[in-house]
């Protein structure tokens, strides 16, 4: 299998099992967190759906500066932060898609204002920054769900609540 084919197979894995996840965040919890220093669940949610922005930016360009970042818009409603993980998900799923292998081995840098943050090829970009950093806090968000008595669907085996 290409490192294309298997990046969009591991993508759409993933996404799904993702969108499944931010679908029980329970709209009037959104300012919601498990504690003072911790995340909204808008917050976590607005950070799934955006985060996948930042493999756009890799298969799009060689360098991009986090410095040159605009603030984040005050609290969605959910419908939005739903929206805008699709919206992400079908764009960077094309990229993906659309790459050829030397294209995923071309190595893309984060910078924050001029300074080097990271340097990878692409196909990592989207391995560890998009599919790793999702699978991390789409565990944050079960946890955060959990304690609140929402139902958890099944991800890689049966949950509590769901079968496979």
């Amino acid at each position: 299998m290409t490192t294309t084919a298997q990046l969009v197979t591991d993508f759409d894995r993933e996404m799904a099992l993702t969108r499944r996840l931010m679908e029980r965040i329970p709209p009037d919890k959104l300012e919601w967190k498990p504690h003072p220093k911790s995340t909204s669940m808008a917050g976590l949610g607005r950070h799934l759906a955006h985060m996948i922005t930042w493999g756009r930016l890799a298969l799009a360009h060689t360098t991009s500066d986090f410095g040159d970042r605009t603030a984040m818009p005050p609290t969605p409603r959910l419908d939005d932060i739903l929206a805008a993980f699709d919206h992400n998900v079908a764009e960077l799923r094309a990229l993906i898609a659309g790459s050829t292998e030397e294209e995923l081995a071309v190595t893309w840098s984060l910078t924050y204002h001029g300074q080097q943050v990271l340097s990878s090829s692409r196909a990592a970009v989207v391995q560890s920054m998009i599919l790793h950093h999702q699978i991390h806090h789409r565990g944050q968000l079960s946890v955060y769900l959990r304690l609140i008595d929402v139902s958890l669907p099944s991800i890689y085996g049966p949950s509590a609540d769901e079968a496979m």
